[in-house]
């Protein structure tokens, strides 16, 4: 066989390979490659990411949302349920670990039923308002918190912290300058605002990068880094079954500091059609522009 003939036929194999396969297959069977879905045939997906409204103290930079439970703040969350649901999403997933999906589907039922009072959570808050207003029969868990393999020390950022040259990166990155601007963001913001000003790819960006500051921190920082990242991406694994269809229109609720890497897995991989959340969340430019 000539070398000639040898890369004719590769080209070919590498053809068959590449070639997306008909639409009508693009979402039967499980070897259908993300890599393969047309651009016209992606479900949709909007992340919208949110600051922790209950005040959990869990982020390695928190925030206090203050009076959710008011009368104003109410209000304003009214205004984004409403603008959420002008971009009327199919399903509608939220950060509760996907093993609990039958308690959740019960706190949804309890609230359908009126037995259950809404707490400051912004899975209540926002989730559960927006999924019945919709009448959507239950909403999806889909989040990914277990111990990554290793030992907790293997990912002690913390401890690598105070030695030499990292003692002055750890500072700068919990400079209280962070907390504060975060803080008077939310203090001086209508929440419709605020939630399309900490949305926007720009501001998402700015947010992601401070990881690859962590990731310096010894091999502990990479490796919580790298933890951090495989966390989003089984997030990302458990969203993307959800989509059985290109008519899908996927809103995800989920803490802030996800949303950059969701989103851009979503868009790399091929899987869905990316809408930007900041689009529809303003007060005063409610929907796309």
């Amino acid at each position: 066989m000539s070398r000639t003939t040898v890369l004719s036929s590769a080209s070919i194999i590498i053809a068959c390979l590449c070639a997306a396969p008909a639409v009508a297959q693009i979402f039967e069977g499980d070897a259908v490659l993300l890599s393969q879905r047309p651009a016209e045939v992606r479900p949709a997906l909007m992340v919208m990411g949110s600051g922790h409204l209950a005040n959990n103290n869990r982020d390695v930079v928190n925030i206090q949302h203050r009076d959710i439970l008011g009368p104003d703040r109410q209000a304003q969350i009214e205004e984004v349920v409403a603008a959420l649901a002008a971009w009327r999403p199919t399903r509608i997933a939220v950060e509760v670990k996907s093993g609990d999906q039958a308690e959740l589907d019960q706190r949804y039922a309890d609230y359908r039923a009126g037995r259950l009072e809404l707490t400051a959570n912004e899975i209540d808050q926002f989730g559960l308002r927006l999924a019945a207003r919709l009448g959507h029969d239950r909403l999806y868990a889909v989040d990914w918190n277990d111990m990554p393999p290793g030992e907790i020390a293997d990912y002690d950022w913390n401890s690598q912290a105070y030695e030499g040259d990292n003692l002055a990166r750890f500072r700068a990155l919990r400079s209280p300058d962070r907390a504060r601007d975060a803080q008077q963001m939310v203090d001086g913001m209508a929440i419709g605002d605020w939630l399309a000003a900490i949305n926007a790819p720009d501001y998402l960006l700015r947010q992601h990068r401070v990881y690859h500051d962590y990731a310096l921190l010894g091999l502990e920082g990479a490796n919580w880094v790298g933890a951090w990242h495989g966390r989003n991406l089984k997030i990302f694994a458990n969203i993307t079954r959800l989509a059985a269809s290109p008519d899908e229109r996927v809103l995800v609720i989920y803490g802030s500091g996800h949303a950059f890497l969701l989103n851009r897995f979503a868009s790399e991989s091929g899987a869905f059609a990316v809408q930007d959340a900041s689009d529809w969340l303003s007060q005063e430019n409610p929907g796309p522009h």
